[in-house]
């Protein structure tokens, strides 16, 4: 089974592939296995700023890359989602260091455009398994910390995914006021 998703982020269009492996429900907590095919991604990364500082600025630099600041000067289109990796401290509160990206748009993965910021690098991201658990309503530092905490007690101690880091994801603009998606992604430990 292939899910897609088809998203107007910012008034452009991308669907984003993957193959839906499974959809569990544990404890009343409903998530999904889903499995990415490796692609180049706009990455950009932070240190010594929090979650809520930084990620609007993050995604604004990220936009400007899509939407034409590039050496050919070529609007994109803006794939959802963007997604934020954290790296959390024993305690859950998040570290400081950020690294925001967004999968390159299907017609751009052969040769992207070069971005003209120089903070922002292409990079290749190989093929990944997550736990993706969906929720809605504006989501901050606080709403993603509690949403990982709720799927890592679904998933219990011994579900095979990386504990040193997760993925914050946005599918929306940040003017939208209603019907908002937001997930918490842990990526699973490859065999």
């Amino acid at each position: 089974m292939f899910g897609m998703i088809k998203n107007s982020l910012f008034g452009v269009t991308e669907e984003t592939d993957y193959k839906l492996l499974s959809t569990e429900t544990k404890d009343g907590v409903s998530y999904e296995v889903r499995r990415y095919d490796g692609a180049k991604y706009a990455v950009l990364t932070s240190e010594g700023r929090t979650f809520d500082q930084i990620t609007g600025e993050l995604v604004r630099k990220l936009l400007m890359y899509t939407g034409g600041s590039n050496d050919q000067g070529e609007a994109m289109g803006t794939p959802a989602p963007i997604t934020i990796t954290v790296f959390p401290r024993d305690d859950g509160v998040m570290s400081r260091r950020l690294i925001a990206a967004f999968r390159i748009p299907t017609r751009y993965q052969e040769t992207p455009p070069a971005p003209t910021d120089s903070s922002i690098r292409i990079e290749d991201r190989p093929g990944m398994t997550v736990y993706a658990l969906q929720f809605g309503g504006f989501a901050g530092e606080s709403e993603y910390r509690a949403e990982a905490s709720r799927l890592k007690r679904t998933l219990g101690e011994s579900a095979p995914y990386q504990r040193k880091q997760y993925f914050c994801c946005s599918y929306d603009p940040p003017l939208k006021p209603y019907g908002r998606r937001n997930e918490v992604w842990f990526m699973q430990e490859e065999p």
